[in-house]
C-alpha cells in the first residue's frame, strides 16, 4: 500500500506540474499583449514569504567512497516526506519548520524586477528495498556485503544503507525574478512571474551506511541551479498569496555519511517543487505596508 500511494502522489505531481506550467505559459503569452497595468511600479518594495512544498527528485546514481570501500549504485529511486496535514504541525509556530517549507525575502529594484534570498527547505528520503546495479568494492567491514560487483543487483535492505536528506534538502539560493501584472481591478492584481536562481546546498543527511555511525549534521555539500515560473494574487499590494512551480538540478560532490572524514558520497539529481506561500511586502520610501 505505501509503494502504490506513493505511486499515486508522483503521478498527481506530475499531471500537476504540467497543467500549471501550460497555464502559466497561455498567461504570459496572453499577458504580452494586454495593457500595461504595472503602474505605479514596484521599485523600492521589499518583500517576504512563509510556504510549504511538495517536491519530485529524479533518479540518481550514487558513490559512495571510503577506507574500506568504493562503490557506485545507480538509477536510485528517492521520494519526498510531506509532513501529514495538521493545524499544530504546519501554524504552531514553534512546528513550522518541521513540514516542507519555503521562506523568501527580496527587493524590488527596478518596476518589475527583483532579486531575493531564499531558503526552501525540501526532504529527499531513498526508498528501501529498492533493488539497483552496484559497481565497486566492498573490504573488511565485517559484514556479509564485502566483495567485488561489477554491475552486479542488491537491495538497499537497513542492514547495508539508508539514506534520506530529510532534515533537509536544504537548498540557500538567489534568484532573479521578473513579476507583471496582466490583470488589475479594485484591489486585486494578478501577477505572474518567471526567474532564474543557484544557490548552495546544506543537507543535514540521515545515513547508516554498513553499520557505521552516522554524521547527522549540517553540512556544505553542493550546489544547484534553477528556475521557477508562478502566479500572484496581491491585496492593495500589501498582502498575497502566491503558487510556484520550480524545477533545477542538484549537484552535491561532499556529502558526509559517517563520523570519518574520510567516508562520503556524492549524487546528482533534478528536482520539481510545487510551493504554495503567503507574503507581504512593504515600501520604505512611501512607509506603507
Amino acid at each position: 500500500m505505501h509503494f502504490k500511494y506513493a505511486r499515486s502522489i508522483n503521478c498527481f505531481i506530475m499531471k500537476l506540474l504540467t497543467t500549471l506550467l501550460f497555464t502559466l505559459v497561455s498567461l504570459f503569452g496572453y499577458s504580452q499583449n494586454q495593457p500595461d497595468l504595472s503602474k505605479p511600479g514596484r521599485k523600492g518594495e521589499f518583500y517576504i514569504y512563509w510556504g510549504w512544498n511538495v517536491s519530485a527528485y529524479s533518479k540518481s546514481d550514487i558513490s559512495f567512497k571510503g577506507a574500506d570501500y568504493d562503490f557506485t549504485l545507480d538509477n536510485v529511486v528517492a521520494k519526498h516526506r510531506p509532513t501529514p496535514l495538521s493545524v499544530n504541525k504546519y501554524l504552531n509556530p514553534l512546528n513550522i519548520t518541521i513540514p516542507q517549507y519555503n521562506f523568501r525575502l527580496g527587493y524590488f529594484f527596478k518596476d518589475n524586477y527583483n532579486i531575493s534570498f531564499g531558503f526552501d527547505h525540501m526532504k529527499y528520503d531513498v526508498q528501501q528495498d529498492q533493488k539497483v546495479i552496484i559497481s565497486g568494492y566492498i573490504n573488511d567491514t565485517e559484514t556479509i556485503y564485502n566483495g567485488v560487483y561489477d554491475n552486479d543487483e542488491i537491495a538497499l535492505a537497513e542492514e547495508f544503507l539508508e539514506l534520506e536528506h530529510t532534515d533537509g534538502l536544504n537548498y540557500l539560493n538567489l534568484e532573479l525574478r521578473r513579476q507583471h501584472e496582466f490583470y488589475a481591478r479594485k484591489n486585486l492584481q494578478i501577477n505572474a512571474l518567471e526567474g532564474l536562481g543557484a544557490g548552495i546546498l546544506v543537507p543535514r543527511t540521515d545515513a547508516t551506511l554498513l553499520s557505521k555511525r552516522q554524521h547527522d549534521k549540517f553540512h556544505l555539500a553542493g550546489y544547484g541551479v534553477g528556475a521557477v515560473v508562478g502566479l500572484n494574487a496581491s491585496i492593495r499590494r500589501h498582502f498575497f498569496i502566491q503558487t510556484e512551480f520550480k524545477t533545477g538540478f542538484i549537484n552535491m560532490p561532499w556529502i558526509r555519511t559517517t563520523y570519518s572524514k574520510v567516508d562520503e558520497a556524492s549524487q546528482n539529481f533534478f528536482f520539481y517543487e510545487i510551493n504554495l506561500v503567503f507574503g507581504a511586502t512593504i515600501n520604505l520610501k512611501k512607509g506603507k505596508y
